[in-house]
């Protein structure tokens, strides 16, 4: 079996997590080299991994022929643009959500992908969790029926911190993007329009920033079914994860994770172990398995299951929500693609 030689760009904390799923829990690979203006600040966690190419510039990642794929984990800003210069050189491309914050940029950089006739796969790594992927599968297979509603609820524990908010596009293209990808998944249908409701009640500074930190939103599908998201930037109890599937033949849900299922049930009260606290615990297996399903195309030369497509779209909700919380309004996804 031919080892498929990886290149990661960015060695912040997503760089992190998935030079160790790469390191442990992917066969065949090899995590070759790492590149950060920064890297000297990743060297402990590089040692422990035993990875020893380091550089600060991402273009020795690029110009290296023995590397066959790159992980692009740098800062959103960058995406686009080490896309494109991957592609051209050949590279097969990991790319961290979102490609961009520009639409334009966006289908400008998959045009590039397209015409060099490289692999891309985009980094909506929750559809790889066991449990919502067994709900896609179940509801895919027809056990519940035609699809009515989808609920998802998906509340960090905790704000990120200020600068980061600043950068981040909002948290319709940060944070509740995934959700936008998970409501397409479990749906088998795409989005026609949006409805968003959100405020600022977890911390002032982050609408002084510009963003909201609770949300609401609503979207319709070509199917006829509908979905609703709730975000909140701060649940004290953890990070909570739920997912819903309504149908005319009946249900699917799927709850948070938590450390044990172990339950104690006494003369006052019955308790349970909160959500794990985040997401590098929450979704630690859902990070290994898609970067098995990426290396697994590569080897056998087929597409990525979750292609340049599945980034693409979810930008139009997120645009189209951030729209329609401005505007107090249905936003429909033409209008945004027709921009």
């Amino acid at each position: 079996m031919k080892t498929i030689k990886i290149g990661i760009i960015g060695t912040g904390r997503i760089g992190r997590v998935h030079a160790m799923s790469l390191v442990r829990d992917v066969p065949g690979v090899e995590v070759t080299m790492v590149a950060d203006p920064y890297v000297d600040n990743a060297t402990a966690w590089l040692d422990e991994l035993g990875i020893a190419g380091r550089t600060t510039d991402y273009k020795e990642i690029i110009a290296k022929d023995e590397i066959d794929a790159v992980y692009i984990c740098s800062v959103t800003s960058t995406h686009a643009m080490i896309m494109v210069e991957a592609a051209r050189a050949g590279k097969d491309i990991f790319c961290e959500k979102p490609i961009d914050l520009d639409i334009a940029k966006v289908r400008e950089a998959l045009e590039t992908v397209k015409e060099c006739g490289v692999r891309l796969q985009l980094g909506f790594n929750r559809r790889f969790d066991p449990s919502f992927r067994a709900v896609r599968d179940r509801t895919a297979a027809g056990e519940v029926g035609p699809v009515d509603i989808i609920k998802i609820s998906s509340r960090d524990p905790e704000p990120p911190p200020i600068e980061y908010v600043k950068g981040s596009g909002g948290m319709f293209l940060d944070m509740t993007i995934h959700d936008f990808d998970m409501a397409r998944f479990l749906a088998g249908s795409e989005v026609t329009a949006v409805h968003a409701a959100a405020a600022v009640r977890v911390d002032p500074a982050i609408g002084e920033a510009g963003d909201v930190d609770t949300a609401i939103i609503t979207l319709w599908f070509e199917s006829g079914a509908m979905a609703v998201i709730d975000n909140s930037r701060a649940a004290i109890y953890g990070y909570d994860q739920r997912i819903e599937v309504f149908g005319r033949k009946g249900m699917l849900r799927a709850e948070n994770n938590t450390p044990t299922r172990v339950e104690y049930f006494g003369p006052d009260s019955v308790s349970a172990d909160k959500p794990l606290f985040f997401f590098l615990e929450r979704y630690a297996d859902a990070y290994s398995a898609e970067s098995r399903a990426f290396v697994e195309a590569i080897r056998q030369g087929t597409e990525p299951e979750v292609t340049g497509i599945d980034g693409l779209l979810p930008l139009y909700i997120g645009t189209a929500a951030g729209r329609s919380y401005k505007e107090k309004r249905v936003v429909t996804i033409d209008e945004v693609k027709g921009e």
